[in-house]
């Protein structure tokens, strides 16, 4: 039996992923998680044998929640998901130790395939991200600003980049005004932009504008 803790903020996603699970009879989901303290006492108390992790838990870049369920539990594989597509976050995911990347978007089969991968030993990548990691590998990118960026940070710059307002950045990422207008400073100090016009014009340039709702 394969035993999952789900982190996810979402409720409705949590339930996705608990109905696509909940025919496999060899799969079973020990407990669930809205935010990174959650799961990591959920994790601590079930000794899951895997961790499925949104990339964007409230108050928490889902790197830096990858990276602390990696050093606490090193031996406990993570898969992440997320509302983004392969090119902005997989291939970093995969260096921070996630044992696998997969999309919101991607078919119910998908999940399961991941899970299965992951358990047996190998690291669940789909076909596009074998695709990117091929090209990572013969054609290094080179190093650009926004490569300074947090996973959190990229996130505020892509939804800034689409010229949303504080306001509503603050609700789609389930973080304060205050922090999405900490992050902005952050932003500006690393890429050396000095207005929000100006991020626009960046994102635009370098493909990283939030497509979302």
């Amino acid at each position: 039996m394969i035993r999952v803790v789900i982190a996810d903020d979402h409720e409705l996603i949590r339930e996705g992923i608990r109905k696509i699970i909940r025919p496999q009879k060899d799969i079973q989901i020990v407990a669930d998680a809205a935010d990174l303290a959650q799961t990591l006492r959920a994790t601590s108390e079930y000794a899951p044998d895997m961790v499925i992790l949104d990339i964007s838990l409230p108050e928490c870049d889902g790197l830096e929640g990858l990276e602390e369920l990696r050093r606490r539990f090193p031996q406990i594989p993570v898969l992440i998901l997320s509302m983004y597509a392969e090119e902005r976050f997989a291939i970093r995911a995969l260096k921070a130790g996630a044992s696998g990347y997969i999309t919101k978007a991607m078919a119910a089969e998908e999940l399961i395939k991941a899970i299965k991968k992951i358990m047996a030993g190998g690291t669940y990548v789909s076909s596009r991200l074998a695709e990117l990691l091929a090209l990572d590998v013969r054609q290094p990118a080179s190093v650009v600003p926004h490569q300074s960026l947090t996973g959190r940070e990229l996130q505020v710059m892509a939804k800034l980049g689409a010229g949303k307002p504080i306001k509503q950045i603050a609700a789609e990422l389930a973080i304060s005004i205050s922090s999405v207008n900490t992050y902005r400073l952050r932003i500006f100090d690393k890429i050396g932009l000095t207005s929000n016009a100006a991020i626009i014009r960046y994102a635009i340039e370098h493909g990283i504008v939030d497509e979302g709702p």
